[in-house]
């Protein structure tokens, strides 16, 4: 096992995107370290946030994470950038058709490939880790098992296809030590409310925007549920998904098609939305 610090004032936001969430963090009095492989994006956050990175209270790693080539450092990999949706850019092939099916095009650049294990290492290890990048989460997970701390609370986009890999992300979840769980329901976010005794750094009572990941750590306001009731409640959770998921019964007929469709367009948002599990340490205060 290596040993690499943890540093309880520092956050990992893995999938920046426009800063939604790392401006919440830094708000918040974090640093922040984020990741992000659209260029578009990187450049519009570096603008965004130029004060804090001056002060070095914010680092960018412009790049993908993937699965760095046995004895071989750096290269590119095959990124998909969607064209509709920035929120879906992928490496993971199978993601960039799921969107293409939905009606969104994406065309192929190339970004540098980031060795997730070497930034913990630079970095340290955070005492919260939000990870959403589109495929590629269970990734980071497994570059944890070689070290020996490990962040109090991370977040990552759940499954939304295969239960398979809903019971493989918690068996990882598991092995790295995390006992207890949340399934946070990302289109509820808007509404969350920050505690006024917030216990992750200083109250702002912060107004969340949609696409931005909420309130996490002790903050979150559910109950904590060990490993069998949260598989259970996604048994639940996957019963809309067979309906209205990416891959579901609605989206494999042209009648289905209008039909979910219509639903998204009456209620203006995805149904039945989309998921983040949160995970709690066994060493986690």
């Amino acid at each position: 096992m290596e040993q690499t610090l943890k540093n309880g004032n520092l956050i990992y936001d893995v999938g920046l995107h426009r800063g939604e969430d790392t401006d919440y963090y830094l708000k918040k009095g974090f640093k922040v370290v984020a990741f992000e492989a659209e260029p578009t994006l990187v450049a519009e956050c570096k603008t965004r946030f130029k004060d804090e990175i001056a002060k070095g209270q914010l680092v960018i790693v412009e790049g993908a994470i993937a699965a760095p080539t046995p004895g071989k450092s750096g290269g590119t990999i095959k990124f998909f950038r969607n064209k509709d949706a920035t929120i879906w850019g992928t490496v993971v092939d199978e993601r960039a058709s799921t969107y293409e099916d939905i009606g969104t095009s994406t065309e192929i650049i190339e970004v540098p490939i980031i060795d997730f294990a070497d930034c913990l290492r630079q970095y340290g290890v955070p005492h919260y880790m939000k990870i959403d990048i589109e495929g590629m989460d269970t990734l980071c997970l497994k570059a944890l098992m070689n070290f020996e701390q490990k962040p109090d609370y991370i977040s990552i986009e759940s499954d939304k296809v295969s239960f398979d890999k809903i019971e493989e992300e918690f068996g990882l979840l598991t092995k790295l030590g995390y006992v207890k769980f949340q399934a946070v329901n990302q289109v509820s976010v808007p509404g969350h409310k920050e505690p006024q005794n917030s216990r992750e750094g200083r109250y702002l009572g912060y107004r969340f925007q949609q696409g931005s990941s909420g309130l996490f750590g002790s903050d979150l306001a559910d109950k904590w549920e060990t490993k069998e009731q949260i598989l259970s409640t996604y048994r639940g959770i996957f019963k809309g998904y067979s309906l209205y998921g990416d891959k579901g019964k609605l989206w494999k007929t042209l009648p289905g098609k209008v039909i979910a469709k219509s639903v998204i367009i009456l209620t203006g948002r995805r149904i039945p939305g989309w998921y983040d599990t949160h995970a709690k340490h066994g060493s986690a205060k």
